[in-house]
């Protein structure tokens, strides 16, 4: 196991008001030991009466540091909500390093997770078909004999990626409108339903912002816009946690997704690297599948049937 040095490459921990999660997740941090942390924290909601003490709490945790780091902390009085909060962290982080590993307090990695990141990180800095490097893997089964595959689709619990690509990032999507009437997303998903459905209406609300609780889409859409590759580890390499009634969006335990999401691997050193930048097809069937739930006719025929007869 590579744990022999500290993390050089700077790690962002996003919190908020959680603070059971934010210890379980900073002691891993603790772990890998970061020579740069960067930490954002929202403010307390105003109907909540309870947030003032948990947000304190949190912020609390995480002023424990024992190892030699440098710490830098962007906390917000108010709150922004889950969507403007860590997006303007991000621009805050991305303004003073070139590079970062980022978890959020329900991301629990495992200590590969960081060492994985560190290296694909520097081996890919410069090549602008990367977008970003994710610890997640909601595979039933291995998709490729080497350490990782590529992806179109941007998979942030805990991940990791550069100022150039966060350069790009426009939380308002306002290249969206063109975007959409040349119908470019057709050409990266054949399944046009699945397009449209998962994304294309999505993108539509967040642009109009009648979706305003969401960061991650508007950084798949960037990736979208620049036909970015995405590095997906061979084995899951970070556990959400998140999946409760406090949270936001993970709250359904008995999901697909929380199933795979609920497993912690390791990653074998060294690394064995792919050779074809191409996106691996086969995982993106199971991720349509089981990440994004979507079904075809035929396979919503079936599972209604086996319903109905308890198959």
């Amino acid at each position: 196991m590579k744990n022999s040095f500290n993390i050089t490459t700077p790690v962002v921990f996003i919190i908020f008001n959680r603070p059971d999660k934010v210890k379980a997740v900073f002691e891993r941090i603790r772990m890998a030991k970061p020579q740069k942390l960067f930490i954002i924290a929202d403010g307390p909601r105003k109907n909540i009466a309870t947030d003032i003490e948990k947000c304190k709490l949190c912020r609390k945790i995480v002023e424990n540091i024992d190892w030699d780091c440098n710490v830098y902390r962007n906390y917000s009085d108010k709150n922004l909500g889950c969507g403007i909060r860590p997006a303007s962290g991000l621009d805050w982080v991305f303004s003073q390093v070139e590079e970062a590993i980022i978890l959020e307090d329900d991301c629990l990695p495992d200590i590969s997770f960081f060492y994985f990141c560190q290296e694909l990180l520097e081996k890919y800095k410069n090549d602008e078909r990367i977008i970003s490097i994710s610890g997640n893997n909601f595979q039933d089964y291995t998709v490729c004999k080497e350490s990782y595959y590529f992806s179109y689709f941007t998979l942030t619990c805990g991940w990791a990626t550069w100022k150039r690509v966060w350069d790009k990032y426009d939380y308002n999507m306002a290249l969206w409108p063109e975007f959409k009437k040349r119908k470019y997303i057709y050409n990266l998903f054949k399944n046009k339903k699945f397009a449209k459905s998962v994304f294309v209406d999505v993108f539509d609300d967040v642009y109009s912002k009648k979706i305003t609780s969401v960061w991650d889409y508007q950084f798949s859409f960037l990736s979208f816009c620049n036909h970015g590759l995405n590095i997906v580890p061979k084995v899951n390499l970070v556990k959400n946690i998140g999946f409760d009634e406090y949270a936001t969006h993970t709250f359904e335990s008995k999901s697909t997704m929380a199933y795979k999401m609920s497993r912690l691997e390791k990653m074998t050193f060294p690394l064995v690297h792919p050779t074809i930048f191409q996106k691996n097809i086969e995982a993106e069937h199971f991720d349509m599948k089981y990440a994004y739930c979507y079904y075809s006719i035929y396979e919503r025929v079936i599972n209604k049937i086996k319903k109905i007869f308890l198959l």
